[in-house]
This record gives structure tokens, C-alpha cells and sequence, in this order.
């Protein structure tokens, strides 16, 4: 199999399953095709999914793969990997019939979970071959269900819901056969869908369409040994038999011993299985031998993208003389293909639908990241990319604080006016006396630098009275610090009783200048407290005692820590509550997770053991439950919840020997078992610590833990989550649960810890939180050009386990950020060629950054409050756990 003309398809127009003819392969964006084979080049047409042609000029000695990678090149897919090139003759395809033959660019492998395609577009193209499944019928489903799906379409090409040009729309659109039976019903469906985007309609077109029985199936014409007309197909699960439309029978992957073909026969062997009244083997009869070697050999590439873990090794060559066929899968398993966007983080470009369309005045297919390709089309440095547009106006950090609050209050028609009292009351003092602070340093340190100032520089370099002078102020504030838990939790329930309200904290939230979440913002003042702590002990430790400015710092660190002492209880309660309120918005299908009582422990990324195999899930620790997710691909990108393990009476213990699983644990309730692995030997030993403690803490609490999900129904037990198999009944709740959750949080950002821990494979404790928002820094910092010599002064900002970068400390809002989780931070060695002082370097797998700092004070301070976000915080450093988080 290598030329055009070596291999015949059957009349049911399968793909040409080999990669070294029409296959499976992946370029990265900007990378070029492989050099071509020598000879007559000849003009190849291809059919896209939206049914626009395109013309590539190959070899004509070339193989399909060679041509397959130049579309996914033309395309910049990154998955390419689901993807193939298919034709329909009865004839094997001649060279001389290419001219004539139009090669259709398919969906190959359909996944059971579109969740699993990490590309927008991938996504995209998904949609597409739904939309041709449907209207040529092979989709078949209820009238219900079609019109449901037709409705997301039109929601996606023409925007929100207008009587007259949906009606109009459909007349002149067929999407399904016998659409004007169920013109109603599909703008009924319409009418429910206002304010979803086109990213959005296509995750619930792929969500409707998923759950068909149909879905993804190419049906292959056979007879069982009595003659009975079937027809056999093959998915994600193993092989199916169906009987026109229905689905009579499935042997899962697990059953199946052995799959081959002797002429026209089909044979499928089972494992022995003493309670089946299967035979041993099965025989169909197919149309033809060829028919036979088709279908096999989809079996073979199917089994092999699903259930491998990396592409299986090429069998040596017999010395003598071969038996049976030497085909086997060559490329990416699916596992390969998610572990490859994740692990080279790939930044997403922005794509547009292959055929422009505007939806509501907005082009489809806007920006994913905001970030713009260079000039010469390589994706830009994270470090450096545009991100966000050059700004008019000038900002401190203090008056973005303090731009938080005000945005709220000036959207006084949305806010309510004891909410409007109490944050008038609580924040403009502290807005005030801070401001004042701020001026009082500057006018100081430019003293203390000035060059015409040099006789009196001894009176003025020092700090101690300043800081000493405004403790003592901001202890005459204690009532205002004290109201900020009250101002978070009263904002919280403004915002569920106002739509309206919410809208308005949510735009304030996409502004550029809301680089963390608004809640954050709200408790900055007290978070200051332990700066200012930290800034003044370390301060006392550099001045001796006979120092003048020794005893005003010393006073002055005596009155910030009494004061932090007194909100010290105040302050981890409140903590913990926006922790919550922050996982609430990443969470769908749960209710009520932010209660007096319930305190964060840990999220972050195990391998849950199921009937599929180990499969990534994220898993959030409270101190009464544990609940495990999957993570949702909406634009919302929030994570949809599986299940709920009560920690009462569970029991933990190492598994690894028992399931022959690295890292692998077993969690024990009195319902059921969970069998999971973590990513390496220290993400478990955290784990577990944690989970014993939590264990603890739930057994020494009183009442049963209360179900957090929104349905009861969607907890299912152990012998449901084997095959998770979902009918049409399930469609009308589905798309309910989705819009009532996905709405609200539509614009939700995609980049918060939950989702670093996702991608990054990692976890986070609370602990992990506090000490990150002790560890907070700022300053100047010379980040090294990737490919040259070069140094490039930037103003950095280390924050929420994030550098964040701008172009100085005036700038409005961040060029770019790096989230650190999963990142070391180390000194470069000799062979790096670092000729320079102060340098530091973080790097995470092939991601390497050099940063260099001003001095030696700078470059020791980044290093440790670098460390504090990159060395996750063993449980045995916190103290003894008599008071919440």
C-alpha cells in the first residue's frame, strides 16, 4: 500500500484506512509538509467539510499521507488525527482516475465525549459532519431530537431567535429530510436558545448529537449464517450489529478475542464467557473479500485510537513466506494526541469558520486567546504576544483595587442600596488612606534617591517612622477591615438575587484591567496586612538594634501584627468562602457548594479507573465530600461533575500492586469503590495525607453531609459508570442542565488554577492558596529573547501562582501572563551560556524562560516567592488543624 491504484475500497465508500495511503496524520501550525516523492505532479481535489473544493498539487508518486498532511496543514488542524480522506467507486482508484475523483476531507474516529477534542476548531469541523450526517439521513433519530439539533444550526449561522428570519431561514435551507413536518418545532426549540454563541451551539449540537444511537456509525452490509440482511459498524466500544436503524447487539473490545476475515466471511472470536449464549466465533457474510478487508480494517484502526496507549510496534518480517495480512494502526492513539496539546501547551491561533459568516455582527470564529499570529505566522512567545490593545490611560495597583468596588457602585440602578452603603462605607476610607500611603513612600524614596539632596540623605533614608506612621492609621480602620467578609458575602447574594447585578460584576470581570478574579480585589486590603508584616520582620531582621530606624520598624511590625492577629480568624474564614464562590463558577451540576461549614482542601488532576481504562478526571477535596469531574468544552469552559464520594466511613489505601497501576489508590465507601492514580509518587503521598485528614474531619463533625449535586439522579452507581450508555430521553435535560448552568457563566475565563491544574496534571491545596497570597511580589525583571542575546526590561507582577506581565508599572492591565503550577524554578547551568548575574530560569517539560533581576536582594526575593507557587506545600508544614483554613 503506498501508490494510488494498489488498494480497492467497497461501494460503501470507506476510508482508505492506512496512513500510507489516505491516513492519519498531524502538522503543526507553520510546519511545512514533508518533501514530496519525485515525478509528474498532478491536481488533487478535495472536498471540506463546509463542501467547499480545494486543489493540492502532489506527486504522482506520492502517498495519501503526503496529501492528507497538506490539508491538515491548509487547515491548521492540530487533531488531524480524527480525521480522513474517503472515496466512493466500486473500482480500485487508477492514477488516471484522480482526475476525475473527488476525495472527501471526514470525520474518522468519533470519540464518546467531545469534551475529549481540545481544539475549537476540531470542535468546528465536528459540527459540520453532523450537519452532512444529518441532512443525508444517515443521523437518524426522532423528530424531537432532529429539530432540536437543526435548531442549534440555525442558531449558529443567523444568530438569536427573530420569527420572520428563522421562518425565512428554513424555507431556504434543508438541513433534514421532511424539514417543513417540523418547521414549529425546530423555532420552538430556536426561540430557548437567545444569547448562545456559535462555539456554543456547536458544543450542543455535539452534545445532542453524542447521545444518538447513530451517531458517528458507517453502516457496512452483511448477513448473519441463517441470511438475515444485517449490517455490522464499529466504534469507540467495540463492534456493532444492527438491523436497519437498530442496534441489536455490541461486543466491547473486552470481550472480543480476535477479529479476522477469510474471504467473504467476517469472523469476530469471544473471550470464554460461561454465562453468554454466544458461540465462540461468529460468522457474517459480507458482499465481498474486499468488503471484508475494509471493515476489518477500520475494526483494527478503531481498536487500536481507542484503547492503546501509543502506537503499536510494526511485527518483523517472516524469514520464509507470510500468513494473513500485515496491516496494522500506524499513527497517534487518541491518548497520544491529547497528551501531545497538552504537553506543548499549544496556543491556540485564532481560526475562522472555513466559510466566513457573520452572526450578530460578529464575525464567527473570533479570536480563542485574544493573541495575534506574528508577521511571519509563527505563533508568538506567551511572553510577548499583543494580547491586549495599547492603552490611554495610567493606573496604580492601588486604584485598580479601588476601580472594583466603584465599578459596582457606579451601576447604581443594579446594586442595591444597603450593598451600595456597605461598600461605600467599608472601602472608601481604606481607598483613601492607601492612596495617601502611597504618595507618603514615593515623596520619601525620592528622597532618599535624589542627587541634589545629598547633604540631608542621612534624615531621609530611612522608612521605619513612614511605615510606623500609617500602622498606626490603618489600625484606626479595624472596623472597615473587619466588614470585608460581610462585603463578600453580600455581594454574593445581591448577585443571585439580580441578574442584572451579576451581569455587571461578570463585564467588570472581562475588562483587561480584572487580571484576577473581582473577589480578590475585595480582599486586597487584607491581604495587605501580611505584606506589610512580612516587609517590616524582614526589615528588623536586616537593621541591628542600635540602628536608628530599628526601633520605629519594630514598633511599627508590633502594631500590624496585633492588628493581623485580631483578623487573623476573620480572614481565613473569608478566604475559604471565595475560594468556594471561585469553584462554584468552574463547576457544573453542583448547588450550595459555598456553606459556613464546608472548607476547601485540595482540587487537581487523578486518573479514574473505569470500564474504559484510566481516564483523566479533576477532583475537588472539601472537608465533607469529594467530588470528581470532567472537564466541559463550552465557551464557559466549566467542569461537569460525575459524582460524589462522602468521606464519612471512607476508608484510603495503596493499590498499585492490586491493579498493576503506578501511584494508584483506593478510595472505599459503603456504596462504592473509586480506583485512582496520580500522575507521580509525591501527587499521591499529597493526596492521601490530605484525604486521611479530611477523613478526620468529616468523622468529628455532626450530621450527615448534604448531596451537593443539582439532581439526585445524576449520581449513578458503580455499574452505571461501566458503560454510561445514553438514550434520547436523556436530550431535554441535558440541554436544560447545561443552558440553566452555562448561561450565567457563559464568559467565564478558561485560564483560573482549576484548569492550569487540568492541563498542567497537577493539584493545589488551601495551603498552596495561603501561602501564595502571602507570597506576593512585584518589579523589574530582564526576560531573555528566545532566539538571540537579547534581554527585554518588562514590570512583572507575581500573583494567584501567576507572573504577569506588563510593558511598566503604569500600564492599565498585563501584555501576558504564565501561570507557574508544575513549573521549576533553578539556576542555569554553565552549558546554558547565561553570561550574567542574577538570572534565574523556569522551565516546564520544552518550555524554558531566562529571567534576569536588578540585583542580588531582587533576584534571592523572586526566588522564593517563585519557589512558594512552583513546590506545592507538604501537609505536614501546616499547623494543627483546631481552626478551618
Amino acid at each position: 500500500i503506498g501508490e494510488f491504484g494498489q488498494e480497492p475500497t467497497s461501494t460503501a465508500g470507506q476510508r482508505l484506512g492506512a496512513p500510507d495511503t489516505l491516513g492519519i496524520s498531524t502538522l503543526e501550525p507553520g510546519h511545512k509538509p514533508p518533501t514530496m516523492p519525485s515525478g509528474r505532479h498532478i491536481a488533487i481535489r478535495v472536498r471540506m467539510l463546509d463542501d467547499s473544493e480545494e486543489i493540492f498539487d502532489v506527486s504522482q508518486r506520492a502517498s495519501g499521507k503526503v496529501l492528507f498532511e497538506m490539508v491538515c496543514a491548509h487547515l491548521n488542524l492540530v487533531e488531524g488525527d480524527y480525521f480522513g480522506l474517503e472515496f466512493q467507486d466500486q473500482r480500485k482508484m487508477m492514477v488516471s482516475d484522480i482526475f476525475h475523483t473527488v476525495l472527501r476531507f471526514v470525520v474518522k474516529f468519533f470519540p464518546p465525549d467531545h469534551a475529549q477534542l481540545m481544539e475549537e476548531l476540531t470542535r468546528y469541523l465536528f459540527a459540520l459532519q453532523i450537519r452532512q450526517d444529518l441532512a443525508s439521513g444517515r443521523l437518524t433519530c426522532t423528530d424531537s431530537s432532529a429539530a432540536l439539533l437543526v435548531s442549534h444550526i440555525i442558531q449558529s449561522e443567523v444568530g438569536d431567535f427573530e420569527e420572520a428570519q428563522c421562518r425565512q431561514h428554513l424555507l431556504n435551507n434543508n438541513y433534514i429530510p421532511d424539514q417543513m413536518a417540523l418547521m414549529d418545532k425546530i423555532m420552538e426549540f430556536h426561540h430557548k436558545h437567545v444569547g448562545q454563541t456559535p462555539a456554543e451551539s456547536d458544543y450542543q449540537l455535539l452534545e445532542v448529537a453524542r447521545r444518538l444511537e447513530m451517531y458517528g456509525i458507517r453502516l457496512h452490509p452483511a448477513k448473519d449464517r441463517e441470511g438475515t440482511k444485517l449490517s455490522l459498524a464499529v466504534a469507540h466500544t467495540g463492534v456493532l450489529v444492527f438491523q436497519g436503524h437498530t442496534r441489536i447487539n455490541a461486543f466491547n473490545w473486552s470481550k472480543i478475542r480476535k477479529l479476522s476475515f477469510k474471504r467473504k466471511r467476517f469472523l469476530i472470536k469471544l473471550r470464554p464467557d460461561l454465562n453468554s449464549a454466544y458461540q465462540d466465533t461468529l460468522e457474517f457474510v459480507m458482499a465481498s473479500r474486499d468488503c471484508c478487508k475494509v471493515f476489518w480494517k477500520i475494526c483494527v484502526e478503531y481498536h487500536a485510537f481507542f484503547r492503546l496507549f501509543e502506537e503499536p510496534k510494526p511485527k518483523p518480517k517472516p524469514v520464509l513466506f507470510s500468513r494473513g495480512s500485515s496491516f496494522r494502526f500506524s499513527g497517534r492513539t487518541q491518548k497520544q494526541v491529547i497528551d501531545y496539546v497538552k504537553d506543548t501547551e499549544f496556543k491556540k491561533l485564532p481560526f475562522y469558520s472555513l466559510s466566513v459568516s457573520l452572526v450578530n455582527g460578529h464575525r464567527r470564529g473570533d479570536e480563542l486567546n485574544g493573541a495575534s499570529p506574528s508577521p511571519d505566522g509563527q505563533q508568538p512567545s506567551p511572553l510577548t504576544s499583543p494580547l491586549l490593545n495599547d492603552s490611554s490611560g495610567l493606573l496604580t495597583d492601588l486604584e485598580t483595587d479601588g476601580a472594583s468596588y466603584q465599578y459596582v457602585l457606579d451601576k447604581e440602578e443594579s446594586t442595591p442600596e444597603s450593598l451600595q452603603n456597605l461598600l461605600k462605607s467599608s472601602f472608601e476610607p481604606l481607598h483613601s488612606y492607601h492612596l495617601d500611603f502611597l504618595k507618603e513612600l514615593e515623596q520619601r524614596l525620592a528622597l532618599w534617591e535624589g542627587r541634589s539632596n545629598a547633604h540631608i540623605k542621612g534624615d531621609y533614608q530611612r522608612i521605619g517612622d513612614v511605615m510606623l506612621k500609617n500602622t498606626q492609621g490603618l489600625k484606626a480602620l479595624t472596623a472597615q477591615l473587619q466588614k470585608h467578609s460581610e462585603c463578600v458575602s453580600e455581594l454574593e447574594k445581591a448577585c443571585r438575587a439580580s441578574r442584572r447585578l451579576e451581569n455587571v460584576c461578570r463585564d467588570f470581570e472581562l475588562q483587561k484591567v480584572c487580571y484576577v478574579p473581582l473577589n480578590v480585589f475585595i480582599l486586597r486590603p487584607l491581604h495587605r496586612l501580611l505584606h506589610y508584616k512580612q516587609i517590616l520582620e524582614r526589615l528588623c531582621k536586616h537593621y541591628p538594634a542600635t540602628h536608628p530606624d530599628f526601633r520605629d520598624c519594630r514598633a511599627a511590625l508590633a502594631d500590624v501584627s496585633e492588628l493581623e492577629a485580631l483578623l487573623h480568624s476573620s480572614m481565613l474564614k473569608t478566604d475559604n468562602y471565595q475560594r468556594l464562590l471561585e469553584l462554584q463558577k468552574d463547576l457544573i451540576g453542583v448547588d450550595n457548594l459555598a456553606t459556613p461549614t464546608r472548607e476547601f482542601i485540595r482540587l487537581g488532576c487523578l486518573s479514574k479507573l473505569s470500564g474504559k481504562g484510566l481516564q483523566q478526571r479533576m477532583f475537588f477535596l472539601f472537608s465533607d465530600v469529594l467530588l470528581y469531574t470532567s472537564r466541559g468544552i463550552t465557551s464557559s469552559n466549566q467542569f461537569k461533575v460525575h459524582g460524589q464520594l462522602p468521606l464519612r466511613g471512607m476508608t484510603i489505601r495503596e493499590s498499585e500492586e492490586e491493579w498493576g497501576v503506578p501511584h494508584c489508590f483506593t478510595l472505599v465507601t459503603q456504596r462504592q469503590s473509586v480506583v485512582v492514580a496520580a500522575s507521580s509518587v509525591s501527587e499521591m503521598e499529597k493526596w492521601m495525607e490530605d484525604l486521611k485528614m479530611a477523613v478526620d474531619l468529616a468523622e468529628d463533625s455532626n450530621g450527615p453531609s448534604a448531596s451537593l449535586l443539582t439532581n439526585s439522579n445524576d449520581v449513578k452507581s458503580p455499574g452505571e459508570w461501566a458503560s454510561e450508555v445514553e438514550s434520547e430521553d436523556d436530550l431535554g435535560g441535558s440541554r436544560t442542565s447545561l443552558e440553566r448552568h452555562g448561561n450565567s457563566s457563559a464568559h467565564h475565563r478558561g485560564n483560573t488554577t482549576v484548569h492550569v491544574c487540568w492541563h498542567r496534571n497537577t493539584s493545589v491545596s488551601m495551603l498552596d492558596f495561603s501561602i501564595a497570597t502571602e507570597n506576593q511580589l512585584s518589579g523589574n525583571l530582564l526576560r531573555k529573547f528566545k532566539n538571540s542575546n537579547g534581554w527585554q526590561k518588562l514590570w512583572v507582577v507575581f500573583t494567584n501562582f501567576s507572573l504577569f506581565f506588563y510593558k511598566t508599572h503604569q500600564d492599565e492591565y498585563p501584555l501576558a501572563s504564565l501561570p507557574l503550577l508544575g513549573y521549576s524554578v533553578t539556576v542555569p547551568a554553565e552549558s546554558e551560556n547565561i553570561h550574567k548575574d542574577y538570572v534565574f530560569k523556569l522551565h516546564f517539560k520544552s518550555h524554558i524562560y531566562y529571567f534576569r533581576s536588578e540585583s542580588e536582594y531582587s533576584f534571592e526575593r523572586w526566588m522564593e516567592v517563585i519557589r512558594s507557587a512552583t513546590i506545592s506545600s507538604s501537609r505536614t508544614r501546616y499547623l494543627n488543624r483546631k481552626e478551618p483554613y
